[in-house]
């Protein structure tokens, strides 16, 4: 069974900085490309991605702020935000990139950003 552990999240002002961590099942986590999705009420986003070998991609709304990270030993992904932005505030999830069929979340971590 796929386990997906997001932590790291919290209230922080804008201009901060938090770094989240998602510690995933073995298998799934070397077998995927894995990416940090955020869900506000209606909408998700994929936000980063990273390959098994380190290739990452971004959507435009992060670009320069977030760094996406995988630990190949640990099975976890990181994502380091830093210039924190009032819109960036939504509830992280890690899963893989595409999504599977159907696909099991985790309980995801919030984060808030205030102004």
């Amino acid at each position: 069974q796929v386990q997906l552990v997001e932590s790291g999240g919290g209230l922080v002002q804008a201009g901060g900085s938090l770094r989240l961590s998602c510690a995933a099942s073995g298998t799934f986590f070397r077998r995927n490309v894995m990416g940090w999705y955020r869900q506000v009420p209606g909408k998700r986003e994929l936000v980063a991605a990273i390959t098994s070998g380190g290739g990452t991609n971004y959507a435009d709304s992060v670009k320069g702020r977030f760094t996406i990270s995988r630990d190949n030993v640990k099975n976890t992904v990181y994502l380091q935000m830093d210039s924190l932005k009032p819109e960036d505030t939504a509830v992280y999830y890690c899963n893989s990139k595409p999504l599977p069929f159907i696909p099991y979340w985790g309980q995801g971590t919030q984060v808030t950003v205030s102004s």
